[in-house]
């Protein structure tokens, strides 16, 4: 994508209302951060310069990714279970399916962006607000472990859309470790309310703890084996390889490095007798093998071990004047007693369209959806559907199946 291009779709960017969920305008911008998304996949992998995140910080415009995640998150909260409840028989639910995907797509594309610290500090003051939505996602992920998820009675109709939706939440929240964690490594460069949210306000060492002590991301499989969480989909992990940490796990054990070792948090964070005995359980996770994975971790483990024997001293009590965030609460505000009715009005749109409303918006995504663009940037190489090896060559009629050289002759 030309650097023009970019800077175009960058700056056509706009915060949406709720009650415009869904509609031709958003579904435009869907398409864009798709685009965006996939584009700033590419320059990363790449080693490329990297238009989109330049573009971005340049035009101020990370507090737009980060109101399109919390807009479409509390839709999914709170307009989506009313859409389930009305007795309303759909004739489609992609475009439904579309703005549930959405967040996931704005969530990867922040994921990439805030790597950077320059992203980060471009989001000004709306860095608060992913704050507090990371760590909302983190306590759902630690909740649905241990309490599970109660479903409603619905129909056929949206069971399989409801299981897409879990899944997608699923990834979502695992994603937002790796926020967490560059929120935490660039904290110096934010605003002091940030540190004072990330040590106070939510206490996010123990949240880190708890994620360390019950990996959401780990779990056994029917057969008894164990299976991890890694490239965004379950995958069984063979006994040699079970104290290999997987990605998720290395981000955690960073930010907690991190969270508990920067001189900023040192001096601010209150080691009562609560948060002192939940962090001290750290010491039973690091071993040789975590530390041959991760070095860094012998100045986490030195620290544990100091801590242990050592009284900490009292934190400073300061009078701070500290920012609150504000886009969730405005929404909530806004639509307070309202999701019934909201949910209403978009029935039609997103449940009952008409075959060209919905061949119209079919053509605008299959643009924005760029399959062979996609499919470069696959971690994993396809594999031959006859012999298992690796595929170069795809069938032309069906393009889902793949042959290496040798099989494709036969078939």
């Amino acid at each position: 994508m030309p650097l023009g291009e970019v800077e175009g779709i960058v700056d056509s960017l706009h915060n949406f209302d709720l009650k415009a969920v869904g509609d031709e305008t958003w579904m435009r911008q869907h398409e864009y951060i798709y685009q965006l998304n996939m584009q700033a996949v590419a320059e990363t992998g790449g080693q490329t310069t990297e238009n989109v995140r330049d573009v971005f910080c340049n035009s101020e415009k990370m507090p737009v990714l980060i109101h399109e995640a919390i807009c479409t998150e509390v839709w999914k909260q709170y307009v989506f279970p009313e859409l389930l409840k009305l007795d309303i028989t759909p004739t489609t639910t992609f475009p439904l399916y579309i703005v549930l995907y959405h967040e996931a797509v704005v969530v990867n594309l922040l994921e990439t962006l805030l790597f950077h610290a320059d992203a980060c500090e471009s989001a000004a003051d709306a860095i608060l607000d992913l704050l507090d939505y990371a760590y909302r996602k983190i306590v759902k992920l630690i909740a649905s472990r241990e309490c599970g998820e109660e479903t409603a009675e619905i129909s056929d109709d949206f069971k399989v859309l409801q299981q897409q939706q879990k899944d997608l939440d699923f990834d979502i929240c695992i994603k937002a470790i790796s926020l967490m964690l560059y929120i935490i490594g660039h904290v110096s460069l934010l605003p002091l309310s940030v540190l004072t949210r990330l040590l106070n306000t939510h206490n996010v060492p123990i949240l880190l703890v708890e994620l360390v002590e019950n990996p959401p991301w780990s779990r056994q499989s029917q057969a008894g084996c164990l299976e991890k969480y890694t490239n965004s989909k379950w995958q069984q992990v063979l006994p040699s390889e079970q104290l290999v940490l997987t990605k998720t796990e290395g981000q955690v054990w960073l930010a907690i490095h991190q969270i508990l070792l920067l001189p900023e948090c040192q001096q601010k964070y209150e080691y009562n007798n609560y948060n002192k005995s939940m962090i001290l359980k750290l010491r039973a996770h690091i071993n040789e093998v975590v530390i041959e994975q991760i070095p860094s971790l012998v100045e986490l483990q030195r620290h544990l071990e100091h801590l242990a024997i050592i009284e900490p001293p009292p934190t400073k009590q300061q009078l701070i004047l500290e920012q609150v965030p504000e886009m969730r609460s405005s929404l909530m505000q806004q639509y307070k007693s309202k999701w019934r009715t909201l949910a209403e009005q978009q029935a039609a749109l997103l449940l009952q369209q008409s075959q060209q409303d919905l061949l119209k918006c079919s053509r605008g995504l299959a643009s924005a959806y760029n399959i062979d663009a996609m499919e470069g940037m696959l971690a994993d190489a396809p594999k031959c559907v006859v012999c298992g090896s690796e595929a170069r060559k795809r069938c032309s009629r069906c393009r889902n199946e793949w042959y290496c050289g040798r099989c494709v002759v036969g078939n």
